[in-house]
C-alpha cells in the first residue's frame, strides 16, 4: 500500500482514539456511567486511550514525512491531521451528543479549514 494512503489511514485511526480519550469521558459522565468516578481515574483511563492514539500517530508521521521518504511535508501532515481531527470530532459529536447544534459559523469554519488543506498542498515553488 502507498505511504500516502497508509499515512491517512493511520491518522484517522489515531484521531478516533484521540477523540475518545479527550471527549469520551464527557459522554460517560452525561450518561451517568462515570458520574461518581474520581477525576484521577478518568485521567488515567484517558491516558490509556491516548497511548493507543500514539501507537498510530507516531508511525503515521514517520511514514508520511518527506524527510523519511514519505509524500508529505511537515506542514502538510499537521494541517491534514487537524482536518481529520475535525471530521472525526464532528462524526463523534453527532453520534454521541445528539443534541449538539452545528450552526452556519461552524460550517464556515470547517470550509476554511478545508481551504487551509488546499493551500498547504499548493505548489509554492
Amino acid at each position: 500500500m502507498k505511504p500516502a494512503i497508509v499515512t491517512v489511514i493511520l491518522l484517522i485511526i489515531s484521531n478516533v482514539f484521540m477523540t475518545l480519550a479527550w471527549y469520551g469521558h464527557l459522554k460517560l459522565q452525561s450518561s451517568g456511567v462515570s458520574s461518581n468516578w474520581p477525576l484521577y481515574a478518568v485521567i488515567l483511563i484517558s491516558w490509556g486511550i491516548a497511548l493507543v492514539e500514539y501507537v498510530f500517530m507516531i508511525p503515521a508521521n514517520r511514514i508520511g514525512f518527506d524527510g523519511n521518504g514519505g509524500p508529505y511535508s511537515l506542514v502538510q501532515l499537521k494541517v491534514m491531521q487537524e482536518c481529520i481531527t475535525l471530521v472525526v470530532f464532528t462524526v463523534f459529536t453527532m453520534i454521541a451528543f445528539k443534541g449538539t447544534h452545528f450552526g452556519w459559523n461552524h460550517i464556515l469554519a470547517f470550509v476554511l479549514l478545508i481551504g487551509a488543506v488546499y493551500l498547504v498542498f499548493m505548489d509554492n515553488k
